[in-house]
């Protein structure tokens, strides 16, 4: 669809997929370095990561992931064994990224916000031998956290807290001396000079590429096992469903450890021997600057981020005569959002979607050619990943139906229960968890998503909220999701999350945590009143809660961790917390 006469010529999905299908007429299962492999052969001079400082070419990256391979192999890493990587989004997450993968061992990926206990929990549940860090991002003492966890790091790894990490490699970003933890540590930069790469004999396409720990909304963090062929045709389908034409660029600040940057941005963007602008924290003005300095065609954003970048071009215009596309995708969103990136971004085209670390990334997106009603009322299509897909399955990795919670039976469609997913893209479960991973699947192998929602008969998904966040007031069912549609309605309000607290007599009522837009102000029976006006009594948030956004523990594709608000709501009425 387009949305700007003043854009240059742009190719319409069919041309670009044509294109595509030229280059990858029949899918070929490769390794995540195979791939970085043959984008040094056939594009070795292209752009592949792009930051203010300075730019890598595919063949640059290549030889840098080379020689940090060879450091891991001398340092004992062996095919198959665990790497832990604590990194923001630096080149050197890259790097390494194609590194592991080259030793045919496997990447563990950490959530840099994750704070010394649940670093150490990462640590030890994953069976990691190394770890990657960085000394300090954004003043957390990384470093501290090991000092206190295993003391003698530098020399002895893990030592007896964590006796299977052997090795612990520091990446020093700046800003911190380095005189604090710098005795008989070995840095990231020294690692693998001078040094061969010996023959490795890999595990190939099928073998497990990342452990991905997820954040989750509704509990303890677990390993997501995907393998090398599960990330690429996932990427793959990405470039293939939004139409990436060549040497895409894609620009996003979301943390390469979380699939949705990592798939959907630096592995999608190969397939067309295209570039990465990615940045180390998000900030809107920065944001929509480095877009027109290094020419981004493509943006990746949660609705947050696409709000703030709304916000800040209303107040100061930005330039953005680059940008083609807009993947706003992640978590709830007022519907006049894209209206507003129609008119303060102009893209030609905007999509959305639906995944998770369970499904490899997306496994829905809307087409770029649909109406703006598909946007507004779903979460996208099942998604054809064309060449990468199964024939049997419609050119597709997952496929869903939709479930009556309560009796197990599938729902027609239209109608609303849980979205259960199946496919060769559907994680075979969670590391060293096996009883999580049972009851992670039904009895016939389907994964229980946790989200409920619709199925039309257009294969569009349409989401409703999620399984165990909906509670019971008075008896009634309550999904959260329709009284914040009603508070996100109203000109003050940026951000709604309603979560359940116990009540005496009620059972459980509901709790509306609210995020103002700034320079504005809002009475709490102000937005309740409005909400009764449109809601059932039940429905009706008994508390509001004004918070700033920053402190709406979030997912790193930017759901709220409803479960740690619930806590903080009873926190804040007194109300006693659960261990």
């Amino acid at each position: 669809m387009t949305t700007s006469s003043s854009k240059p010529y742009w190719p319409s999905l069919g041309e670009r997929q044509a294109g595509l299908r030229r280059r990858f007429p029949v899918w070929q299962s490769l390794t995540l370095d195979g791939l970085l492999a043959k984008n040094a052969q056939d594009h070795p001079d292209r752009l592949f990561v792009i930051t203010d400082q300075r730019a890598w070419t595919y063949a640059q990256m290549h030889a840098w992931s080379v020689q940090l391979a060879a450091g891991l192999v001398s340092k004992g890493v062996k095919p198959g064994d665990h790497v832990a990587l604590l990194m923001a989004n630096f080149p050197e997450f890259v790097a390494v990224k194609f590194a592991i993968s080259m030793v045919g061992a496997v990447a563990v990926p950490i959530n840099f916000l994750n704070k010394r206990d649940e670093l150490g929990y990462v640590l030890k549940q994953s069976d990691a031998v190394m770890l990657i860090t960085m000394d300090s991002f954004r003043n957390m003492p990384y470093w501290r956290y090991l000092d206190e966890l295993a003391p003698g790091w530098q020399r002895q790894g893990g030592g007896d807290v964590f006796p299977k990490l052997k090795n612990v490699i520091v990446f020093a970003t700046g800003e911190i001396s380095t005189d604090t933890w710098f005795k008989d540590c070995t840095l990231l930069s020294q690692l693998g000079a001078g040094l061969g790469l010996p023959p490795v004999t890999h595990p190939g396409p099928g073998a497990t590429c990342d452990i991905i720990y997820t954040s989750g909304t509704t509990g303890f963090p677990k390993g997501v096992v995907l393998t090398h062929d599960m990330m690429l045709r996932t990427a793959f389908g990405s470039a293939w469903a939004r139409g990436f034409e060549d040497a895409r660029r894609i620009l996003f600040s979301l943390p390469l450890y979380h699939v949705y940057g990592y798939v959907e941005g630096l592995l999608a963007c190969m397939f067309v021997g295209g570039a990465i602008v990615a940045q180390t924290k998000f900030d809107a003005k920065t944001t929509l600057e480095a877009i027109d300095t290094h020419q981004a065609t493509d943006i990746l954003l949660i609705p947050a981020m696409t709000l703030a970048l709304i916000d800040e071009q209303k107040t100061h215009h930005h330039p953005v005569p680059s940008l083609q596309s807009v993947l706003s995708s992640g978590g709830r969103a007022p519907a006049s959002i894209w209206q507003q990136i129609l008119v303060h971004l102009q893209p030609q085209e905007i999509t959305t979607g639906y995944g998770m670390t369970e499904v490899t990334a997306s496994s829905t997106v809307t087409q770029p050619t649909d109406h703006q009603d598909r946007w507004l009322h779903t979460n996208g299509r099942l998604r054809d990943v064309g060449p990468a897909g199964y024939p049997e399955l419609g050119n597709r990795l997952v496929i869903y139906r939709v479930v009556d919670p309560e009796t197990g039976q599938v729902v027609a469609r239209g109608q609303v229960g849980e979205l259960q997913a199946k496919g060769p893209g559907v994680t075979s479960g969670y590391y060293n968890k096996p009883q999580e991973t049972s009851a992670a699947f039904t009895r016939d192998g389907w994964l229980h998503t946790g989200d409920l929602g619709r199925l039309d008969e257009d294969d569009y998904i349409s989401l409703a909220g999620r399984l165990k966040e909906s509670y019971r007031c008075g008896g009634e069912l309550v999904m959260p999701t329709e009284a914040e549609d009603v508070l996100m309605s109203h000109p003050a309000v940026l951000q709604a999350h309603v979560v359940p607290v116990p009540d005496e007599r009620m059972g459980e009522i509901g709790v509306a945590f609210v995020v103002l837009r700034e320079q504005t102000v809002c009475e709490a029976a102000a937005l309740q009143s409005m909400c009764a006006e449109r809601l059932a009594r039940f429905k009706v948030p008994k508390h509001v809660l004004f918070v700033s956004a920053q402190d709406v523990p979030v997912t790193p594709s930017g759901r709220a961790r409803k479960f740690l608000l619930s806590h903080m709501a009873m926190q804040s009425l007194g109300l006693s917390v659960p261990a």
